[in-house]
């Protein structure tokens, strides 16, 4: 039988269906259509909704459960990495290399997949999210070389995370704990890591039943937060300070 699902109306601040009405096959499908504009973008974000789909498809909107979240007060790297980043003369930065970092996650070859999601309308979506300072980036250097990086959208005190890369082995580590680092300095408590994968499950992510997450997302979304560059909140900083413990 053929999938029904709820069209977008054209006005992008139009509310979303409810999340309870999600599909449980595929986990989280809601609705379809609509666009990638900044306003609809946000709009779903503060519902815990994104978008995913493929070249050729139409725009999904979903909504899984359970969620995967990180806690950023909780975040630890393995032990065994942090003995060898103790050495390392990589550096984290914050908003420095956004395109980069997209195009990167858009071209970097994921075990399991054939081609990718980050469409040329996805990047061009999420960099002008980036312009108006709501999605942002965090990205690890060897010397002047990108090697690792993630990037994802704030919202209030929420940050939803979107995909992450390695140039170099352990390089999305690095930029993940550098991110979970930050956040957890300023008092935002979570990083959206949307659906399950062994790799974000070991890395630490936890699962939460959907109405949790919602009620997380509807508290730290609504958060004050100033939508700005993070390049001029963050200081470049030297990626072995990952290695030790966050000081109190």
């Amino acid at each position: 039988m053929p999938i029904r699902l709820p069209l977008l109306p054209a006005d992008p601040a139009a509310a979303f269906p409810p999340a309870g009405r999600a599909l449980r096959e595929p986990n989280g499908l809601l609705a379809m259509g609509g666009d990638l504009s900044p306003e609809r973008l946000l709009n779903a974000y503060r519902h815990g909704i994104f978008p995913w789909y493929s070249a050729g498809e139409p725009i999904l909107w979903w909504c899984p459960d359970p969620r995967m979240v990180f806690h950023t007060d909780a975040f630890a790297l393995p032990s065994r990495f942090r003995r060898r980043l103790r050495s390392s003369t990589w550096q984290v930065r914050t908003d420095s290399a956004f395109e980069q970092v997209i195009a990167a996650c858009a071209t970097s070859p994921r075990p399991g997949q054939d081609g990718t999601w980050i469409t040329d309308e996805m990047r061009a979506a999420y960099v002008q999210l980036h312009r108006r300072g709501h999605a942002h980036s965090v990205e690890v250097f060897d010397g002047e070389r990108l090697v690792g990086g993630i990037y994802g959208v704030a919202v209030g005190r929420m940050f939803f995370g979107e995909s992450m890369f390695s140039a170099e082995s352990g390089g999305s580590k690095v930029a993940l704990a550098g991110l979970a680092r930050i956040l957890s300095g300023w008092g935002w408590p979570l990083i959206d890591a949307q659906v399950e994968n062994p790799h974000l499950v070991s890395l630490g992510a936890r699962r939460l039943p959907r109405p949790e997450f919602l009620a997380e997302v509807a508290r730290w979304s609504a958060k004050p937060d100033t939508p700005d560059s993070w390049a001029t909140r963050v200081a470049p900083f030297p990626a072995s300070r990952l290695a030790f413990p966050e000081p109190p």
